[in-house]
């Protein structure tokens, strides 16, 4: 069998009929601002999924004019928020020189990656925090034993979200309190009810 793969943009001339001619860098440019303002959220615009289920037409034409009829103000209000968004990147991108960059990529391609690998120090912190306790890493002979460090007295053990469907590998012996994490794009999100009950208040 024989795959045929049509890209965005023939789609977009075979329905359309004519293609923008953007500026190179432009829509990123846009779309970027449009991401930090908001633009283009169904508030502002619609929900899109519903409008087009709504439309009653069959041509491109003819949604152009419901959509505009049904929404009237809505192509100006977001245009209007991603251009001042436009506004704010054109006074930020003066302030941005070679060491600015230099630090950027140094916090990318080092901080991140280190503290995107070593984040059970930041939970065990957090969990100290909330309890009133000390914290500290385990050792090497802890962690051979499956605990990642110690919360006051408890002993604990820091696994991601799908550890709940794999067969436990810590010893019973040792009374290790579990906190699940999911990563998220902007932190981790972590359960720790699993420990609480083990937990001393102070």
């Amino acid at each position: 069998m024989q795959f045929i793969k049509i890209k965005n943009n023939q789609i977009t001339e075979d329905i359309v009929g004519t293609l923008i001619d953007f500026p190179k860098y432009s829509k990123q440019l846009i779309n970027l601002a449009n991401q930090n303002s908001q633009g283009t959220r169904p508030k502002v615009v619609g929900q899109m999924t519903e409008l087009i289920q709504e439309f009653p037409g069959k041509s491109y034409g003819e949604w152009v004019s419901w959509y505009q009829e049904n929404k009237p103000k809505a192509i100006e209000d977001a245009t209007n928020k991603v251009f001042d968004m436009l506004d704010n990147l054109k006074e930020t991108i003066h302030k941005i020189d070679k060491d600015l960059v230099r630090e950027w990529v140094k916090d990318l391609v080092i901080t991140k990656t280190y503290t995107g690998l070593n984040f059970q120090e930041s939970i065990l912190k957090e969990i100290a925090r909330i309890t009133n306790s000390k914290y500290r890493l385990a050792t090497p002979k802890e962690e051979s034993k499956g605990i990642d460090g110690y919360v006051g007295t408890v002993a604990i053990s820091i696994k991601p979200y799908t550890y709940r469907s794999k067969k436990p590998t810590i010893r019973e012996k040792i009374d290790v309190g579990i906190v699940y994490y999911e990563k998220r794009r902007d932190g981790i999100i972590i359960d720790i009810k699993n420990i609480m009950e083990k937990m001393v208040f102070v």
